[in-house]
């Protein structure tokens, strides 16, 4: 496994901390740029009561705020958990050039879900995709705040 994946990847799982830490599902995105973080963040929405702000969607707005454009084609983003439809989505159409994931989302039915949404030869751009980098902590900080909730 390349190093450089995991360091990024444990950024993003500080990210998901945070998410946990104000009792939000914890999944968190980091978005690089020539090897530096552009940026980051995490999930928010039952704190916001808004659907879309899924810690990728949150990490994209941010990072187009951040180098004034709506294409992120020299980024890559690391997320902790593999990215939903919805995001998935957001990642292809902000021309992200690589999406890097920890756990593999395990929850839904279509196991080539992400692959067939960002590779659909529909679309003008195609990400790379790499997933279970640090696979086993991304998943043990989401298994472990689910059994916490369900103990509730």
């Amino acid at each position: 496994m390349d190093s450089k994946q995991e360091i990024f990847m444990k950024k993003a799982l500080k990210e998901a901390e945070k998410a946990r830490d104000i009792d939000e599902v914890p999944i968190g995105a980091v978005i690089v740029q020539n090897d530096r973080v552009l940026a980051r963040a995490y999930n928010k929405r039952n704190r916001g009561k808004i659907a879309t702000h899924h810690a990728e969607i949150l990490a994209i707005e941010k990072a187009c705020k951040k180098i004034g454009d709506w294409r992120l084609e020299d980024c890559e983003i690391y997320v902790t958990l593999e990215p939903c439809p919805m995001c998935a989505g957001a990642i292809a159409n902000a021309r992200i050039k690589k999406l890097v994931f920890g756990a593999f989302d395990t929850a839904g039915t279509n196991k080539n879900l992400l692959r067939d949404i960002l590779n659909d030869t529909r679309l003008n751009h195609k990400v790379e995709i790499v997933g279970g980098v640090l696979e086993e902590q991304c998943k043990s900080l989401l298994t472990t705040f689910f059994k916490a909730k369900r103990r509730q």
